[in-house]
Formats: structure tokens, C-alpha cells, sequence
């Protein structure tokens, strides 16, 4: 390796790691003008408070990072441009196929960085940055808690039509058991809630109807305690915790929420794609960048910085549109991750040919 090749990556990962100490304090200093009217309501404990921002600090950088990333490539680049530097390095016989290499090796690190975070420290941090944000922020956001289908083994079906979970208690319970595709019997409730202190569901109003052939028996009850095959909880797990899950732990819980017939499964397989997908966009939005600051243009590195600015929100934009779409939607979870990587990988190879001329 050369000593271009030393520079450059020391330049590129400098700079990067520039970008993140300076707008992430900004971003901190910003969320906090947002909620300290919450902080004082609420009256939340100064180190609640100081343990949130620490895990800001990685879920702000985890989501922003692509645009820390395309400043810092357009920012040193367009000042090796100014200075004349690249044009000094492509007369002397460089190409710029080589030219990039450095880049994408200073890329590549970022991404397998970006990845073992993504996959590992980033969501034990987003388990405390979300229960804080629910406990304190938006209390009435964390789960959906209103007509309620799972599937809790694959011969059980459950039903209903609103989750309290503070009292732990749901209303017009309906468990359905199937053998053969035939149904066996059907267990209904005014309510069922979990008794901690004896381990057991409360059913109130409880009816039984159990099918045999064509004969129909039915067993009522004022209240019944009893056991099922599934935690209360289980009902309306949190909206982000597919989020808060480690690698094998998220495979997990999307087998069983797939299993389960949950309405949120779209969610959580575009948490996991996202995953994979975003240290890609570590060489895309590389390649994009150096392409746009390569050369010098009118205005100097202040263009070259706007429309990267630009390039990277649009990046973030369409990245949330997808989002949003799958969220709301059957949009796949695989395009709604790597559409964004795809749409901006053909906008690199298209700046990429026109720099080279």
C-alpha cells in the first residue's frame, strides 16, 4: 500500500470521525430543547436522563451515519480537488479505478463497523432509548393494543379486541382449537387477565363449546382460573422489539411472530434487512461522493457540500418513504431496505462514468 493509500484513509476516517463529535452534540443539544418541557413535567431523574442520551448518542449516529459519511468523503475530497492534489495524482499515471481503492477500503471498514453495531451494540441501546422514550415521552404509542389475532401453537388461535398492558387484562377473549382443520372446541370471555401472585389467566363470563361430530356441548362459568399456552404479554409485544433484538434473538422472534400471524411481521423483517442493507450504502454513498468532489467546480467545496447535503437527505428521505410504505402496507420489506442501496448504487455508477471522463 502506498503512501497515497495511507493518507487518503487516514483523511477519509478522520474527517468522518469528525463529523460524528460535531453533529451529534448538535443533535443531543436539539432533542433537548425539544423535551425539556416533558423532562420537568414528568419530573424524569437527572441520570434517566444523562443514560438516554448516552443511547441517543448510538441510535442518532446508527441512523445518520450514511449522511456523516457523504459530508466527510465530499469534504476532504473536494479540499484534495482545490488543492490541486487529484489532478496531480491522475497525470501521473494513476487511474482513477485505482484512485478509488483507498476509498473503498476506508468504506469497507466503516461498513463492517456499521454492521457489527447494527447487529449487536445498537439494539441494547435502542431497549433503553425506546422504554425511556414511552415511560416518559410518548406513553400511548408503544403497542398496538386494539383487535388482537394470533396464532399461539400451530393448533391454537387466539382473539381480542383490546390489550391493557398495566392491568395486564384484555377483553372479549377468544381462544379457537383446531384438529384436522376441524374445530374442536372454543373458549370465550368477557375478559381474561394474568394473576400474578397464582400464575394463572382470569376468565370472567367464561363459555366452553366443544364439538363432537354433530354433537355440540356447552360448559359456562361466572370466573375460571386457568393456564394457556402463551404469556400475557405475548398478546401485544412492544412496537420496537424487533429493534432491541441481537442477530439470533431477532430470528427468533420473527419465526414466531411469523408463525404467529402477527400484523406488525412486515416490521420487524424490514428491521432485519436494514440491517444488511445499510453498510452497503457506506460504498454507494462513497463512490457518489467522490465522484460529485473529485473536480473542482465554480463555488468551490460550498457547492460541492450543498449537494451533498442534499444528495444525503434524499438518501434519508427515500430510505423513510420505503419505511413508511412497508409499515402501512404490504410494500415488500426487501425493497423497502434495499431500494434506497439500489436507486442510489445506479446514480454511483452514472456520476462514476461521467468522472472519469
Amino acid at each position: 500500500m502506498k503512501i497515497i493509500d495511507w493518507y487518503i484513509i487516514k483523511k477519509y476516517l478522520s474527517t468522518f470521525m469528525v463529523m460524528i463529535l460535531l453533529f451529534i452534540p448538535i443533535g443531543i443539544m436539539v432533542d433537548i430543547a425539544e423535551k425539556i418541557d416533558k423532562f420537568k413535567e414528568n419530573e424524569v431523574p437527572g441520570d434517566a436522563i444523562l443514560s438516554y442520551y448516552l443511547d441517543f448518542t448510538w441510535y442518532f449516529g446508527n441512523l445518520l451515519f450514511p449522511i456523516f459519511l457523504f459530508l466527510a468523503v465530499i469534504w476532504f475530497t473536494s479540499k484534495l480537488a482545490n488543492n490541486t492534489e487529484i489532478i496531480a495524482l491522475l497525470s501521473s499515471g494513476i487511474s482513477f479505478s485505482r484512485f478509488l481503492r483507498p476509498y473503498l477500503i476506508s468504506a469497507g471498514l466503516i461498513a463492517l463497523f456499521a454492521f457489527f453495531a447494527g447487529m449487536f451494540i445498537v439494539p441494547r441501546s435502542n431497549s433503553s432509548f425506546n422504554a425511556f422514550h414511552y415511560k416518559y415521552i410518548d406513553k400511548k404509542s408503544e403497542r398496538q393494543t386494539k383487535n388482537l389475532f394470533k396464532q399461539i401453537n400451530p393448533k391454537e388461535y387466539i382473539f381480542v379486541s383490546s390489550y391493557d398492558p398495566i392491568r395486564k387484562s384484555a377483553n372479549n377473549f377468544t381462544l379457537e382449537h383446531f384438529e384436522d382443520n376441524l374445530m374442536t372446541f372454543k373458549i370465550q370471555a368477557n375478559s381474561v387477565r394474568w394473576v400474578e401472585r397464582d400464575s394463572v389467566f382470569r376468565l370472567s363470563a367464561y363459555v366452553k363449546r366443544s364439538f363432537l361430530k354433530d354433537r355440540e356441548f356447552y360448559k359456562s362459568k361466572s370466573r375460571l382460573d386457568t393456564l394457556f399456552d402463551f404469556k400475557i404479554d405475548d398478546l401485544a409485544p412492544v412496537n420496537y422489539k424487533a429493534e432491541t433484538l441481537t442477530y439470533s434473538p431477532l430470528n427468533e422472534f420473527i419465526k414466531k411472530e411469523r408463525e404467529g400471524g402477527s400484523v406488525m411481521i412486515n416490521s420487524h423483517l424490514l428491521v432485519r434487512h436494514k440491517r444488511w442493507s445499510l453498510p452497503f450504502s457506506a460504498f454507494v454513498l462513497t463512490l457518489i461522493g467522490v465522484s460529485v468532489s473529485s473536480f473542482k467546480r465554480r463555488g468551490g467545496m460550498g457547492v460541492n457540500l450543498a449537494f451533498g447535503i442534499t444528495l444525503g437527505f434524499l438518501f434519508i428521505f427515500f430510505d423513510k418513504i420505503f419505511s413508511v410504505l412497508v409499515n402501512k402496507s404490504n410494500f415488500s420489506p426487501f425493497l423497502g431496505a434495499w431500494l434506497p442501496i439500489i436507486i442510489f448504487g445506479g446514480l454511483a455508477i452514472f456520476l462514476l462514468r461521467r468522472a472519469r471522463r
